[in-house]
């Protein structure tokens, strides 16, 4: 992976982060998804640091070597705590603004901030668009070949499905990069690189909270209410914003068509071609470095 890993304490975390290129470069935060870690974007780090930005990749909380400052702190994976991970992350590292970027978790995160926090975030590159949800939504039901797109969903809502998530995480993760890739033909040792980062103690009660939190059958914690509840409203995004799609992403999600009113301010879409899927900054680390290059010139 190109940079250096770090560590810095930033809010309830000790962050497991890299960071890349010239320290006055203009920031750029990249933010990976489940399950997937900081690799996903290591094509994608020395474009950019060629171009001179400085990169900051930091691990999700659950990932790596990013771990909670108390012993005691809830396993919290809903979406607002990611969201805040990132600004007391900014605030740790004197970043006052960046160019946000990120796929999967790290998409709705990364459009997170640009929502609530426009100050902070100079521009956005977000796969798969619009992905901000709240639980009540969560809680309806959908037709059932669009059920079934989320079955693992289901699955981490039971106790067999957390006691099987414990035990076959990297079994698992890899059958999730097979159909959300379909046509990508990632080796062994890309996959084990990426699947340490999985081995994190915290990473199996994250997981399982997030999805569990996202059908309504999990509490999220006081703190975090009055985000969730401004983000229940579905807020517009008002940054400068590129959303890319892979044209054979297996994974569940939106259609452009759909979330292109969302974004308010200068706005483009791009539909990547060759096979690419759902990881689509490993898969297609040129197109996804070109966004961040060019968001940022909007």
């Amino acid at each position: 992976m190109p940079g250096t890993l770090k560590q810095i304490d930033a809010g309830v975390l000790n962050v497991g982060y890299v960071e890349a290129g010239p320290a006055d470069g203009p920031a750029v935060i990249l933010l990976h998804g489940w399950p997937y870690d900081i690799h996903a974007f290591a094509e994608v780090v020395p474009i950019l640091t060629a171009a001179g930005y400085r990169v900051i990749i930091p691990h999700l909380r659950g990932y790596g070597s990013t771990r909670f400052l108390a012993h005691d702190a809830v396993r919290n994976g809903e979406q607002a705590a990611l969201a805040v991970d990132v600004i007391v992350l900014m605030d740790a590292l004197g970043i006052a603004r960046a160019v946000l970027g990120g796929f999967d978790w790290g998409a709705r995160t990364a459009g997170i901030v640009a929502a609530l926090w426009p100050e902070r975030c100079k521009a956005l590159v977000s796969v798969s668009g619009y992905l901000i949800g709240n639980q009540e939504a969560g809680k309806k039901p959908l037709p059932p070949k669009a059920e079934l797109s989320w079955w693992y969903q289901f699955y981490f809502a039971t106790s067999r499905g957390r006691a099987g998530y414990e035990a076959y995480r990297k079994d698992f993760a890899r059958l999730i990069w097979q159909t959300a890739s379909p046509r990508w033909r990632f080796d062994d040792a890309t996959f084990e690189r990426s699947a340490q980062a999985l081995d994190n103690p915290d990473h199996v009660s994250i997981v399982i909270h997030n999805y569990r939190w996202r059908i309504g059958l999990a509490e999220g914690e006081r703190q975090y209410e009055a985000l969730e509840n401004r983000l229940a409203q579905a807020p517009d995004i008002r940054v400068p914003t590129i959303t890319l799609e892979g044209d054979a992403n297996g994974a569940p999600h939106p259609q452009p068509e759909t979330y292109a009113r969302k974004f308010a301010g200068r706005y483009e879409h791009r539909l990547i071609t060759g096979g690419i899927g759902h990881n689509l900054p490993q898969e297609a680390p040129q197109a996804f470095a070109r966004a961040v290059v060019d968001v940022d010139g909007f």
